[in-house]
C-alpha cells in the first residue's frame, strides 16, 4: 500500500534529460491525449480569467514538454483576438526538437533549451510564467528555489498546474494507463507523479518558504491544484 502521507522521492523515467527521440516522442503523444482527457487545460483557462492577458504579453511555460499547452492557449486567445507570444523552456534536447516541429511557421511560439534550476533568467523576463505537471518533479528544497526563480522571471503572475496526491488519483491513473497506454514509461511515471505531488498544506508551507506572499490555491478536477502567485 503506497504511503500517501508524504511526498515520494522516487525518480520518474522522464527526468532523464538524455532520453532519445525514439524513447520520448511516443510518450509525448500519449501525454497530450491524457492531458486532454483529464481536463488539465481547464486550470489555465480558469486562471487566465483572473489574470488578464494582453497581446503584448509573453507567456513562458517551464517544463513545456510537447508544447500542447501553447496549442490550446493560442487557440483560445486567438478567438478572443488576443495575441501574446509564447516561450517554451525545457531541459531535454529531444523534447525541444519535438515541440519546435509542432509549431514550425508559427512566429508567436518559440522554444529554448534551459535547465530552469541551473540556468539564469532575467528579472521580469516574461509577463507570465506557467507550468503544467512540472513542479512535482522537484523535492521540497529545490521546489522553493524553482518558485523563487519563477517569481523573479515573471512580471505579472506565476500559474502552476499540478497534481493532488490522493488514493483515487493514484489508482485511477494506474487503471487508465494500463488500459490505454502502450508505453512502460507512461505507466510507471503517471503513478509516480501522483505520489510526488501535493496536499494543500504542503503547498502552503512550500510557498511560504519560497517567499510567496500574494497567492491563491484552488482544487480543480481531475485532482489538480491551481496555484496563482500574483506579483
Amino acid at each position: 500500500m503506497p504511503d500517501f502521507s508524504k511526498r515520494s522521492s522516487e525518480d520518474e523515467i522522464m527526468d532523464d534529460f538524455g532520453l532519445s527521440h525514439e524513447e520520448l516522442n511516443p510518450v509525448l503523444k500519449e501525454l497530450d491525449v491524457i492531458n486532454k482527457l483529464l481536463g488539465g487545460f481547464s486550470v489555465f483557462f480558469d486562471a487566465f480569467n483572473k489574470v488578464k492577458v494582453k497581446s503584448k504579453d509573453s507567456i513562458s511555460d517551464w517544463g513545456c514538454g510537447s508544447g500542447d499547452t501553447f496549442q490550446v492557449l493560442q487557440k483560445q486567445f486567438d478567438k478572443q483576438k488576443i495575441y501574446p507570444t509564447y516561450v517554451g523552456v525545457d531541459a531535454t534536447p529531444a523534447t525541444i526538437e519535438y515541440a519546435s516541429k509542432q509549431f514550425e511557421g508559427n512566429s508567436k511560439v518559440s522554444f529554448i533549451l534551459k535547465d530552469v534550476l541551473k540556468d539564469e533568467f532575467n528579472e521580469n523576463e516574461f509577463d507570465f510564467v506557467i507550468s503544467s505537471l512540472f513542479t512535482h518533479h522537484f523535492e521540497d528544497e529545490k521546489w522553493s528555489i524553482l518558485i523563487k526563480k519563477m517569481m523573479h522571471s515573471s512580471k505579472k503572475a506565476v500559474i502552476i498546474n499540478d497534481l493532488h496526491r490522493h488514493p483515487l488519483a493514484y489508482y485511477s491513473i494506474g487503471i487508465l494507463t494500463q488500459l490505454f497506454s502502450k508505453s512502460p514509461m507512461v505507466k510507471h511515471d503517471s503513478k509516480v507523479s501522483v505520489m510526488r505531488s501535493f496536499k494543500k498544506k504542503e503547498l502552503e508551507t512550500l510557498l511560504e518558504k519560497a517567499g510567496a506572499k500574494n497567492y491563491t490555491i484552488k482544487w480543480m478536477w481531475a485532482f489538480r491544484w491551481q496555484v496563482i502567485i500574483y506579483k
